[in-house]
């Protein structure tokens, strides 16, 4: 029997790294700190749970195969919710969010990476809670009764959100310390040789210059010829809206809407 169960909740279209980046941290739980010192959490195991068996599609057509349905999950020591343009329907689907607000309300840990954070608000969960999401929907929070909160990872009682996609790689270090302790992270940060030195200084908008703007923005418009995000721009969203050649904006307000919360900035970028 685990003594901790770690869940992901997966769903069609959802970033695969805002749930593959945690999951390669947290489904080493188990790891102890030290040869000598065995693990606290030796029987934990990790949950990945969705509606059906069947394998979900990513926004980039990756498959990834449940091993557990919402209906079979035992009762979960940690939820995580990843984001993605799929968050736009998930937030439809009452099965779903009807299995993130029960799993959450008896959580340990309730956690979210990227636009997940919006499934947690529509669950209940947020209501009152300081929270973040990725960076281009922060001002779309109050909706679901959150306060934005500037972070890479947002911390209130036992609620942990994180920024957008990247973000949830620290967010699973931050949240296997918190759980396990500082030596255990440590020691799997050094097995994973997760020592990150990207090429560019633009991963957040106070570092982007002018062109990064300019040209992710243009990829938020140019969407997957014959994709559902692609006939939903041609119908209702014809015109782009660029920053101008003088001034980077400093809030995505153009983004803050539902219908555009369905067009991921990562699935239309690549």
């Amino acid at each position: 029997m685990s003594n901790f169960n770690v869940g992901f909740v997966i769903f069609p279209r959802l970033t695969q790294l805002d749930f593959t980046g945690p999951f390669e941290v947290l489904c080493r739980l188990s790891t102890p700190a030290s040869i000598s010192v065995p693990s606290q959490f030796a029987e934990a195991k990790t949950h990945v749970v969705a509606k059906t068996m069947h394998p979900v599609s990513s926004d980039r057509g990756l498959g990834i195969m449940p091993t557990s349905t919402f209906q079979a999950c035992p009762p979960l020591d940690l939820i995580c919710v990843p984001g993605g343009p799929g968050v736009a329907d998930a937030l439809d689907d009452l099965e779903t969010v009807d299995f993130i607000r029960r799993q959450g309300a008896s959580a340990k840990y309730v956690t979210s990476v990227c636009m997940g954070a919006f499934l947690l608000g529509a669950a209940g969960l947020l209501r009152g809670r300081r929270a973040t999401t990725h960076w281009a929907y922060v001002d779309l929070l109050p909706l679901v009764g959150a306060r934005h909160e500037k972070g890479r990872i947002v911390r209130d009682g036992n609620v942990f959100t994180a920024g957008g996609v990247t973000s949830g790689i620290d967010f699973g270090f931050h949240i296997l310390a918190e759980i396990a302790g500082t030596d255990v992270a440590r020691a799997l940060q050094l097995g994973l040789e997760y020592d990150p030195s990207p090429p560019f200084d633009s991963g957040t908008p106070d570092k982007a210059s002018l062109k990064p703007w300019r040209s992710w923005f243009t990829a938020m418009r140019r969407c997957t010829p014959g994709s559902r995000s692609d006939s939903r721009s041609r119908r209702s969203s014809p015109k782009a809206d660029y920053p101008s050649q003088s001034q980077k904006p400093t809030r995505a307000n153009n983004l803050a809407s539902p219908r555009v919360m369905s067009r991921s900035p990562v699935a239309e970028a690549a």
